[in-house]
């Protein structure tokens, strides 16, 4: 995918979660209107072009619950969202991306913004695109996991250094280098599929 515009979808879950977790529990839920907002900016730009992905409907529907939730629910319903709601965030994107396989790989949606339309079928741009969702799809969810993982050992360890540390390598660093490699992958995976499909027109060259 050119650009990897794959991960301007993403971009709502990124600011949801550095806002929530910068302002803290009272603000989780402006942060999820902010996603929501981004979202709908998003989908309105590109209405004409490509219409709302469905990672798009997703982000709207988990964001705008959480929204509603946080500004209905009391101080504890803020301080549950703040402690478990927004590392579940990434779980529940890992689990949605993974659920959509099968119906539509999200990121055939943005594939398809360079591809003719006679070359959506062909076996090369289905395998492409489903093998990077899935791969996207266990990415996000173990980012997910060890972002509950952090929350889950946080109060246990009863020290702030150790706190620290496991905010650092879990929310940041093995993160950062899941990205990292995911990005890798998407950029050298079609290549080495295109490579193997002497067949396929060249025009699916820009699948992925």
């Amino acid at each position: 995918m050119k650009n990897l515009v794959i991960l301007m979808g993403f971009v709502p879950w990124i600011v949801f979660t550095l806002v929530s977790q910068q302002f803290g529990p009272n603000r989780v839920a402006w942060a999820a209107v902010i996603a929501v907002a981004l979202t709908l900016f998003s989908v309105v730009t590109n209405a004409r072009k490509h219409g709302p992905k469905i990672l798009n409907l997703g982000t709207l529907v988990l964001f705008g619950a959480i929204a509603v939730a946080g500004f209905v629910g009391g101080p504890d319903v803020d301080a549950w969202l703040y402690r478990w709601g927004v590392p579940l965030v990434g779980v529940v994107l890992g689990i949605y991306v993974l659920a959509t396989v099968p119906v539509l790989p999200f990121t055939a949606e943005y594939a398809r913004q360079g591809v003719p339309r006679q070359y959506w079928g062909s076996p090369t741009f289905v395998k492409i695109n489903r093998v990077l969702s899935t791969a996207w799809g266990v990415a996000i969810l173990a980012m997910g996991l060890l972002s509950v993982a952090v929350a889950a050992l946080g109060g246990k360890t009863g020290q702030a250094d150790d706190n620290q540390f496991l905010d650092l390598l879990l929310n940041w660093i093995l993160p950062i280098a899941i990205v990292w490699f995911m990005v890798k992958f998407t950029v050298s995976y079609p290549d080495r599929v295109r490579g193997h499909a002497q067949g396929e027109p060249a025009d699916t060259r820009t699948s992925a």
